[in-house]
């Protein structure tokens, strides 16, 4: 993504990062630490004090509980019983920064109509897919 679209698709998604950055300067004021990912496209908020651990995504941030995105982790397919190998988790996290950027505002009710944070759920499939094989992070292409 380059240029005008990639300008675009932080336009579209900007009431998302809004969410991400209030969500984030709030971490803030526990000890978490902020730095622009260019790789990412996003403002990458690490030490996030909530939760066991992961990261959520917000249009063009991402809220992480560790000290860094690139760390293997498995993906929700695995935990549910299927065999699938560990990925990098900056590589899951962009390919949401991507969906994001493309659906803006549609994205969240789209989500949570697909199954929430489950390994069914069309996103979080394609999301792992993209960390895997570096291309198809759109939840409607191809399953298989």
């Amino acid at each position: 993504m380059r240029g005008t679209g990639m300008v675009l698709g932080m336009l579209w998604t900007l009431p998302n990062t809004l969410l991400g950055l209030i969500a984030g300067i709030a971490g803030i004021a526990s000890g978490a630490q902020v730095h622009w990912s260019r790789r990412e496209l996003a403002l990458v908020f690490n030490r996030m004090p909530w939760g066991p651990g992961g990261a959520l995504t917000l249009g063009n941030t991402i809220l992480h509980t560790g000290d860094t995105l690139d760390s293997a982790c498995v993906t929700y397919a695995h935990r549910a019983g299927r065999a699938e190998p560990a990925i990098v988790l900056a590589d899951h996290e962009r390919g949401h920064v991507f969906q994001y950027m493309a659906l803006g505002p549609l994205f969240l009710p789209l989500y949570w109509i697909c199954g929430g944070i489950s390994a069914s759920n069309r996103f979080e499939y394609s999301a792992d897919r993209y960390a895997r094989t570096g291309h198809g992070w759109w939840p409607w292409w191809s399953q298989t």
